[in-house]
């Protein structure tokens, strides 16, 4: 479905239910139509669930609505019924919608518990977050009339984390579109450019990224605060202006020149290398450039809704002049990212984590048991010895905080359940154990290298906010604190031991490049790889590339626990 056509199914949505809607008669067709219509679900009938059965004090019940993929619970009211009003239902319990659709959950399995509640009454939808510690403060109010621009607040009505990434791939597809174009750009205008123009060319490409998230993302002191440096200066004198800039961003602040700037100087100091290295050449910019980089890549988008994992492939597929001559973007999807990485230690790690859940909140073991797990997953160390961008690793370190933050979310529930709270240090609770610095990389290609490191930083700042948004504090992300522990080197070369002791890691994991003996026939420098890997064996010449990757792997995994 197309925006224009989804404008228009919403604008009739409204004409439909427009001062309409019977609590018995109609639900059906407003569910349906919300779900088929605005959201664009084809089988909307096999989504959402109606009248679905509740054994409440060993009397049957039923709850108006039940959408089972996302775990959404639904209260439907009559048209002019208030959802802040307590109603008398059978029984004769006064209840408010909330309430009712609260006491019907209470009876529910664990596995069906509802994520979400959902009252309304065709004109309103509230939507109450049961991760949320205040529900009757943090509801959200959705009106009919204001359906055109709120409408994508019910996308979690369908499964969620699959519209997040549908999104993020979109606005990611599009961020590289617009490097890309960038990348072009500043190539024509370097003055005699050669092969060191291209390194150079690559990192200032990194750096504008970074800079360009870091102003959407909060991470300088003042939103827009690089499109607001650069947006008054002529482009003869943004070539200057970037390089004073990147000589700030990696000196700290205690060793700057106090007479600097106080433009400058009000930028923070970033660390982790990005900006150290002064020798690279920066182009000097035309009109056509300054409006690219200062109006379309940064006053007209947002950086911060890209998903690292997906961006660091397309940002390294774009910008690799090796991936753009054969065809552009080479990646593994989140998606099978996900079938790699969930049997091999993620599904064993929500398994574990729902068994310590089950124990009583009251139960100060039970605090115990959740911050050891969180300093267990904290003390795993992950290797992908054919990193390319980085997507495997990124990937895996977001898992890994997103349970982090579950962990945090239930530890946060407990000290305040417990009697015990004053002798409880709150602060401590909400130390982030999980680093990127547990994750381990090996890349031939130097720029992906430098793509890989930044997807992770990246990685690393969207889940601060998250974490902070649940500890409700504030906490200032840069410097960078934590290490990329990628390195640039041949996997098939080097000693594995040397960037991470097989003692250490846990797990090994990625997509190498499966270049086949014949077909996708591999070079003289591969196959000669194989040969020093595997000895004088018979039909050595008949291996894929890939089994080098094996054969390391093997050699690195004996006699440990990987």
């Amino acid at each position: 479905m197309t925006n224009t056509e989804q404008r228009e199914a919403i604008r009739q949505f409204i004409l439909k239910w427009q001062g309409r809607g019977k609590e018995d008669e109609d639900d059906h067709s407003y569910w349906y139509d919300i779900l088929s219509r605005i959201l664009g679900i084809s089988d909307a009938t096999d989504h959402i669930v109606f009248q679905k059965k509740v054994l409440v004090d060993g009397n049957i019940k039923r709850i108006d609505a039940y959408i089972p993929e996302t775990r959404i619970l639904i209260e439907q009211k009559s048209l002019g019924k208030a959802l802040d009003k307590k109603i008398h239902n059978s029984g004769d319990v006064a209840l408010t919608p909330y309430e009712q659709a609260k006491r019907y959950d209470n009876y529910l399995p664990v596995s069906e518990k509802a994520r979400y509640i959902i009252t309304s009454n065709f004109n309103e939808i509230w939507i109450y977050d049961m991760d949320k510690r205040d529900l009757e403060k943090d509801v959200e109010k959705i009106y009919l009339r204001d359906l055109q621009k709120d409408f994508y607040r019910l996308e979690f009505l369908i499964k969620s984390e699959d519209t997040k990434i549908t999104k993020e791939m979109d606005v990611s597809i599009k961020a590289g579109t617009l490097i890309g174009l960038l990348y072009d750009k500043l190539y024509e205008s370097y003055a005699e450019p050669d092969e060191n123009t291209l390194k150079s060319l690559n990192v200032l490409c990194v750096r504008l990224v970074f800079c360009l998230w870091g102003e959407d993302a909060g991470l300088f002191r003042r939103k827009d605060m690089f499109h607001h440096y650069l947006v008054n200066k002529e482009p003869r004198h943004i070539r200057r202006g970037l390089q004073d800039l990147f000589k700030i961003l990696d000196t700290k602040e205690g060793e700057r020149d106090p007479d600097e700037d106080q433009e400058l100087l009000d930028f923070p100091y970033v660390n982790g290398g990005l900006f150290s290295d002064e020798t690279i050449r920066i182009p000097q910019f035309t009109d056509e450039l300054k409006d690219i980089l200062v109006n379309q890549a940064s006053n007209n988008f947002n950086w911060s809704e890209i998903s690292p994992t997906i961006f660091g492939a397309i940002f390294e597929s774009t910008l690799n002049p090796e991936t753009r001559r054969s065809g552009g973007m080479h990646y593994t999807s989140i998606e099978n990212i996900h079938k790699v990485i969930d049997p091999l230690f993620l599904d064993d790690l929500y398994e574990e984590f729902e068994t310590i859940k089950q124990r009583s909140r009251s139960d100060s073991w039970r605090t115990r048991y959740l911050k050891s797990f969180q300093e267990k997953i904290a003390s795993l160390h992950f290797l992908d010895p054919a990193a390319g961008s980085g997507n495997f690793l990124t990937e895996s370190y977001l898992s890994l905080r997103k349970l982090e933050n579950e962990i945090l979310r239930e530890l946060k529930s407990d000290i305040t359940e417990q009697m015990t709270l004053e002798f409880i240090d709150v602060n401590s609770f909400f130390d982030i154990k999980v680093s990127i610095s547990q994750f381990y990389g090996i890349e031939i290609n130097d720029f992906a290298v430098t793509v890989a490191k930044t997807a992770l930083w990246i990685a690393e700042a969207q889940m601060m906010q998250e974490t902070l948004a649940i500890a409700k504090v504030k906490s200032d992300f840069l410097p960078l604190k934590s290490y990329a522990n990628i390195v640039e080197g041949n996997a098939l070369i080097l000693n594995w031991c040397d960037v991470l002791s097989n003692s250490s890691c846990s797990f090994i994991m990625g997509n190498p490049p499966f270049v086949g003996a014949r077909m996708m026939k591999q070079g003289s420098r591969q196959k000669k790889e194989i040969e020093n890997l595997f000895g004088k064996i018979k039909d050595v010449q008949d291996l894929d590339y890939v089994t080098g990757w094996y054969k390391k792997a093997a050699q690195y995994i004996q006699n440990t626990p990987i």
